[in-house]
């Protein structure tokens, strides 16, 4: 039957409207729900069970309650795959032309040409990952600064979700997006490969700031055991420098697995350094450092003072 098709394709959520549609009443509806065969989730939605919808259920849920609507911020982030993303509640966006009344739970944010910004094809349908991605950046951006914005561009780049390119095209089409130059000169750092808030803080702090020369990003290096990447590489200098930031080094094993890659680049005649947060938070100390060691190793500038320099 169709209904139970599209009980089975929603996750286990059906709305009243789509029950009606295929030639049920609200007499079978109450008599369901009063067997304890379904139960209802939003006013005319209902799950085919009574224990605690699942997270996907609400998000279905959410969108069925709205109709026509699609997830969006990080709603939509979840339901794209990506990863190291919490949502409080379900965000659905509608039709800017439309109202909505929220229920507990549910955000609904009214967004203009919402039709073409949405994937309809999925279930349940949401927003375009770019647009939604640049939405939840730029609401870090007004709620928690630089740092959390750059995390979020910078994470889900990593984990190949989406491209710089891609979100810098998006960025054109959004002229009242909150934070709009911020956030393009971060994706134009993500596409020299400073993936992290770390890796962009060294970026724009330490080499660009103090005239350090230009180094390779995100370079992939291969060896016998695995592959990687090394985060800074000065190929002329034949210098790393690895980041150590928050994520990716926190654990026994991936401090194992830097400690071999860093022997066996010594061997390549490759000196790697590493550097954390105490070093990189302060740049104007750190810079003439990496710039003596760049010097010993064959770079004929020299490291200028920055507007902020306190350090000779």
């Amino acid at each position: 039957m169709e209904i139970e098709r599209l009980i089975r394709t929603q996750g286990g959520v059906l709305s009243r409207r789509q029950f009606v549609g295929c030639g049920g009443d609200d007499n079978l509806i109450e008599r369901m729900v009063r067997r304890r065969i379904w139960q209802p989730v939003h006013p005319g939605v209902y799950v085919n069970h009574t224990g605690k919808p699942s997270a996907e259920q609400k998000r279905m849920g959410a969108v069925l309650y709205a109709w026509p609507a699609a997830l969006a911020g990080e709603s939509a982030l979840l339901a794209h795959g990506v990863r190291n993303v919490e949502a409080a509640g379900v965000t659905v966006a509608i039709d800017g032309a439309r109202r909505v009344r929220p229920q507990p739970g549910m955000r609904v944010v009214r967004l203009t040409n919402l039709a073409d910004r949405v994937l309809w094809n999925l279930n349940p349908p949401r927003i375009r990952l770019e647009l939604a991605l640049l939405q939840v950046a730029s609401e870090r951006w007004l709620a928690a600064g630089e740092a959390a914005a750059v995390a979020l561009l910078g994470d889900v780049c990593q984990q190949r979700r989406t491209t710089p390119a891609r979100l810098l095209e998006a960025v054109e089409g959004l002229p009242c997006l909150h934070g709009r130059a911020f956030v393009a000169g971060v994706l134009a750092d993500v596409a020299s490969g400073a993936f992290s808030v770390l890796e962009r803080r060294y970026l724009t702090h330490v080499e660009r700031a103090h005239g350090l020369p230009r180094a390779r990003r995100q370079s992939p290096v291969v060896d016998q055991a695995r592959r990687g990447f090394r985060d800074v590489l000065y190929e002329e200098q034949r210098l790393v420098i690895e980041l150590d930031g928050r994520l990716g080094h926190e654990w026994a094993t991936d401090q194992w697995a830097d400690l071999e890659r860093d022997l066996r680049a010594a061997t390549g005649e490759l000196l790697t350094v590493r550097l954390g947060w105490g070093a990189v938070v302060d740049p104007c100390r750190l810079a003439p450092l990496v710039g003596e060691l760049l010097q010993v190793r064959g770079w004929r500038g020299s490291p200028r003072r920055c507007r902020r320099c306190r350090v000779a």
